[in-house]
């Protein structure tokens, strides 16, 4: 059995984080593939390295002295290899780091520079072989992943190593220049190698012990998903729920290869699955809730437009047109009604509304500020009688006013609409009747 293992930055903060993941690697002979991001806060009110490197960075492009800054990034490795008893030097990298900076070498190339370092640490520690991922990982000259170079070049690297270490977040061009994914990109690297090496598991370990039920900051402590389909996770993810990072699903869903997300302060947690299908029963009837504050809804009225071929179309190129995306459209025989970002929309209403006179002649057009949409995500939705039902009645019972709803033909979402100022109350009541009813 193979598994990837890839490590958040709170995982690997310090020395004593660092033995807690030495400990959960040593304990499974399939641990081989380690991804590891760069490390994260201490405590509260700390700096991750990969902004000390963001800041150093920003000093060498100004032309100022920044010594000093890159001493203290260099006191945090020095400080973890120290408390591992490591005979381990990083001069020599401190030194190339140092003249980049001056060639100024560029900004991805900076931040990669936290992960690269703690690779290093890493497989000193474990006793891995380390592979740069900027010789693995490929980008085009437009910032862009090739993905089938990528995995050629990882499976042909990695099937001749035992054991491994490559860190997260960063790869290069054919010409050696550094790119790095956006933030969250290590969990992408585990991914990608997962499928190169074709894993039987993808572990991404972090600070949490799975993905939650709903966000911790709207419900006190939410139950967690035991299992959760890529699908589901989808919908989640892009209604912000952010435990992986959303390209991270791609590579291993392709070949089939779970995820299970873990807690490196609680290894014994099993966390939760990721999986493409399953035919185990969910916990409850729902998988998950969240939701999204800031939008706002156009209503457009005309009498007929049911029998208008091309009304949808023409109504949706005018937002194409001012560069607007939409979230969604519910409709009724006379109606048509567009969710959008209200922070994009604002500076553009005018000329979206004037826009959408030209282009249809509504009867009528009404627009509704601060909105909050919120998604309640569940396979087990489509096998249970009277879910809407029972969403309308808890928002009813905890006085929501329910601005929108809209269902998909795959039965696996319910999208809701509220007023921003109802948003965490609504979650709340959502939560508390299919989850704590059900416990």
């Amino acid at each position: 059995m193979k598994k990837v293992v890839k490590f958040g930055g709170s995982s690997l903060a310090n020395a004593e984080q660092f033995q807690k993941v030495g400990d959960i690697i040593r304990s499974e002979e399939s641990r081989r593939y380690v991804v590891p991001s760069a490390p994260g806060k201490r405590f509260d009110g700390d700096t991750k390295v990969t902004d000390m490197l963001y800041g150093c960075y920003a000093a060498a492009e100004k032309g100022e002295d920044f010594e000093e800054k890159l001493s203290a990034i260099k006191d945090r490795y020095y400080e973890i290899i120290r408390g591992l008893s490591l005979d381990l030097s990083l001069e020599d990298e401190f030194k190339k780091i140092r003249e980049d900076f001056k060639n100024l070498a560029g900004q991805e190339y900076a931040a990669s520079r936290g992960e690269f370092l703690n690779g290093k640490v890493m497989a000193a520690y474990l006793g891995f072989e380390f592979v740069d991922a900027a010789e693995v990982i490929r980008f085009d000259k437009n910032g862009n992943l090739e993905a089938e170079k990528t995995n050629k070049l990882l499976n042909k690297r990695l099937s001749k190593c035992q054991c491994a270490v490559i860190p997260g977040f960063y790869g290069a061009m054919e010409d050696g220049t550094v790119r790095t994914f956006s933030r969250g990109g290590s969990d992408v690297t585990g991914s990608l190698v997962a499928k190169a090496i074709m894993a039987d598991m993808y572990e991404n370990w972090t600070d949490v012990s799975g993905v939650l039920v709903t966000d911790p900051r709207l419900v006190e402590n939410p139950a967690v998903i035991e299992t959760v389909t890529y699908r589901e996770l989808r919908e989640l993810s892009y209604m912000g729920a952010t435990v992986l990072h959303e390209e991270a699903i791609f590579p291993v869903r392709k070949e089939g290869i779970p995820i299970n997300i873990r807690n490196t302060n609680r290894p014994e947690d099993k966390g939760t699955f990721i999986v493409e299908s399953t035919c185990k029963k969910p916990k409850y009837t729902i998988t998950g809730i969240a939701g999204k504050k800031g939008f706002c809804s156009i209503n457009i009225e005309k009498s007929m437009m049911n029998s208008e071929i091309g009304f949808g179309r023409r109504v949706l190129q005018v937002f194409e047109d001012q560069g607007i995306s939409f979230e969604h459209i519910p409709s009724g025989i006379d109606t048509l009604t567009v969710y959008v970002h209200q922070d994009e929309f604002e500076e553009k209403e005018q000329q979206v509304i004037a826009g959408i006179h030209r282009a249809v002649q509504p009867d009528f057009v009404e627009m509704e500020s601060d909105l909050a949409l919120i998604a309640v995500v569940g396979r087990g939705m489509k096998s249970t009688r009277g879910t809407a039902g029972r969403i309308f009645s808890a928002l009813a019972h905890a006085d929501v006013n329910v601005k929108m709803i809209d269902q998909g033909s795959s039965e696996l979402n319910i999208i809701i609409g509220v007023a921003n100022d109802d948003f965490e109350r609504a979650v709340k009541a959502i939560y508390d009747i299919f989850v704590i009813t059900q416990i």
